[in-house]
């Protein structure tokens, strides 16, 4: 079984010295941009304790509550406690994931840029155009020490947001896999969102695919235990 922890944290120890050395034309103006799904007919076994069907402006509510949930995983990521686990020593798979900030849906910054409706689904897509600060933050995840990865990942229908998480375990799995020689007993470090992910249903499930941005930090051998 994998267990997915979320906790709060501080922002990048030593960020502003790492700044200072970014280059200046990392920093200009940039618009992102993401695409959000909400049903708003009920799926079967999904928010039994919500309304159906959602009327469309409660439905544009949570697609913009999720956008900015997505701009913030986007701009700050999260640092990360990964123990890989391994079954033949019985040690579980654990990923610990601690938010380094947040946008809120009614940051200014955000715009709704259309809304259309489709086969019981809204549609909403929209722009973010991050401030000086969170430029400097979308720079230093685009240096030579962040390494690129894409993980697909699952949950209950009650825990959407919870397969974005599950994907974000399997793209570190893949680059510790890709990297080390043998299976470490765990690593940190931080990771961020390169772009909105992917959902569909499977099986009675949620499926998610997110490409990551991931800077690896301290790696511990089983050896060291």
């Amino acid at each position: 079984m994998v267990h997915i922890l979320t906790r709060r944290a501080g922002l990048f120890r030593g960020l502003p010295i790492l700044l200072v050395l970014l280059s200046p034309a990392l920093f200009a103006q940039e618009v992102l941009r993401g695409e959000i799904r909400v049903e708003l007919e009920q799926i079967r076994g999904f928010n039994v304790e919500e309304t159906y069907p959602l009327d469309l402006a409660e439905a544009r509510g949570k697609g913009v509550e999720e956008a900015a949930r997505y701009y913030g995983a986007m701009i700050y990521g999260w640092s990360f406690r990964y123990e890989v686990g391994e079954k033949a020593r019985q040690i579980e798979e654990v990923l610990e994931l601690s938010p380094l900030g947040t946008v809120t849906a009614g940051d200014p910054a955000l715009e709704v840029t259309d809304v259309q409706v489709k086969d019981f689904s809204l549609y909403l897509w929209s722009d973010y155009r991050p401030g000086s600060a969170q430029r400097y933050r979308l720079a230093r995840w685009k240096t030579g020490l962040v390494r690129s990865a894409q993980g697909y990942g699952k949950s209950p229908l009650d825990d959407k947001y919870a397969a974005l998480e599950d994907a974000a375990r399997a793209a570190l799995r893949s680059i510790l896999q890709g990297s080390e020689r043998n299976r470490p007993r765990e690593a940190s470090g931080y990771i961020s969102l390169a772009a909105f992910p992917r959902y569909w249903l499977d099986k009675g499930q949620w499926m998610a695919a997110g490409r990551f941005r991931v800077e690896m930090g301290e790696i511990t051998p089983f050896a060291a235990y």
